[in-house]
């Protein structure tokens, strides 16, 4: 198995499965940098409404496709049905949105219940001709690249590629949209034309990837990616880049999964690659992880207790906490009999130093930069002035001795 992986990894397995593997590789990147635009703009769900309206116009092209006496199953044909259904569906939230009361999650709603019904209808109808080799036709729910031709790759990977440049020519007018649209419009962008070419640009990723990951699971190409690169990174353009890159590994590697072993689907297995990304990243990711978050927290805890133990000792008061007293144990601050060493002695004077020192500069200065800095844990000498401090200082007079 792992040798039929690595194999597949580094286009040893065949032709098709390289060209399999090129194409998901451009679908997810064009998918993971799309989707980012999406995900900043806050309307994710926009894009599982472009992906159910495009079934009925799966079918309807291959209806139309078979009365014209051509093979109903024709790549190209497909694909342009379930473009034009697709714009049809975003057009339709669009009116919605803007010609009634209603929420665009309603909207969204509305349109996606209704085309998705009826492309299922449009099925149901398909199934029962009697030409037209619709065998298989199911496949672009959740994709299927078991049967896909050179000319079909052909068209996957162009239309990623195009895609993906399209995204790179309208970069910086879709990030200025997606952060601020009041200064994009004072900006003299249109925003409205905008917003329908992030969704334009959706629906292009959508339609391409039907064949390798299906109009349900697309969604999730066009998300999780995104979602993934948020945690590693705070600036819109990385979140771009690293969607494009998160999406493109899970195209390459979830391809080369699906061709190492037999009747593996190709899409689910993408998907799946995704997620594995999103859940490490979720984990280990060193700014938003979930461990980077609990080190944060644990450092935090520490040092509350370090501080109030620290004022105990200046003010003479017993500790009985057990953490407080391995913190202080630990920097060598007291003895294992609980009493203060010398050193210990020194950080209590000036922990009790800095909590006078902060009474009266909230005093003294009245505003959000002194009072929002005191948390018990900020150096003061960070918040204030030299001069600030020798000011203070010289009001409180010489330091208390700590016995």
């Amino acid at each position: 198995m792992f040798r039929a992986f690595l194999d597949a990894f580094l286009f040893q397995a065949g032709y098709n499965a390289a060209l399999v593997a090129a194409g998901a590789a451009l679908l997810g990147v064009a998918a993971g940098s799309g989707g980012s635009f999406l995900f900043l703009r806050k309307r994710a769900l926009v894009s599982d409404a472009v992906a159910h309206a495009t079934l009925p116009g799966v079918g309807a092209a291959f209806i139309v496709m078979v009365a014209l006496g051509g093979d109903g199953r024709n790549l190209l044909g497909l694909l342009l049905g379930s473009a034009i259904s697709a714009s049809i569906g975003l057009l339709a939230v669009e009116w919605i949105v803007s010609r009634t009361r209603l929420a665009e999650d309603a909207a969204i709603g509305a349109v996606l219940s209704v085309f998705f019904g009826f492309g299922i209808v449009l099925l149901t109808v398909i199934q029962t001709l009697s030409r037209g080799y619709q065998a298989g036709l199911e496949s672009f729910l959740l994709g299927s690249t078991a049967g896909m031709l050179f000319a079909d790759a052909i068209v996957i990977a162009t239309g990623g590629a195009a895609t993906l440049a399209l995204i790179l020519i309208m970069c910086r007018p879709m990030t200025i949209v997606a952060f601020d649209p009041e200064f994009a419009a004072a900006s003299g962008i249109n925003v409205r034309r905008i917003d329908l070419a992030m969704m334009g640009l959706v629906m292009a990723v959508t339609v391409i990837g039907l064949k390798v990951v299906g109009l349900i699971l697309i969604v999730a190409m066009l998300i999780i990616p995104p979602v993934t690169a948020r945690l590693w990174t705070e600036r819109a353009e990385h979140v771009l880049l690293f969607g494009g890159l998160f999406g493109g590994f899970s195209g390459y590697v979830g391809a080369a999964i699906s061709a190492s072993a037999p009747n593996l689907p190709t899409g689910p297995i993408v998907v799946l690659v995704a997620f594995s990304l999103f859940a490490g990243s979720l984990l280990f990711a060193p700014g938003r992880g979930v461990i980077a978050a609990f080190l944060r927290h644990r450092r935090f805890q520490l040092a509350v207790h370090r501080r109030q133990g620290l004022l105990a000792l200046a003010r003479g008061e017993a500790i009985f906490d057990p953490l407080t007293l391995t913190v202080l144990r630990r920097e060598g601050l007291i003895r294992q009999d609980g009493v203060a060493t010398q050193k210990g002695r020194a950080h209590a004077a000036k922990a009790l130093r800095d909590e006078k020192r902060w009474a009266l500069a909230r005093q003294l200065y009245e505003d959000e930069a002194v009072g929002g800095g005191y948390d018990g844990l900020t150096p003061i000498e960070t918040v204030l002035t030299r001069d600030e401090l020798a000011d203070i200082d010289h009001r409180l007079g010489p330091p208390a001795p700590v016995s």
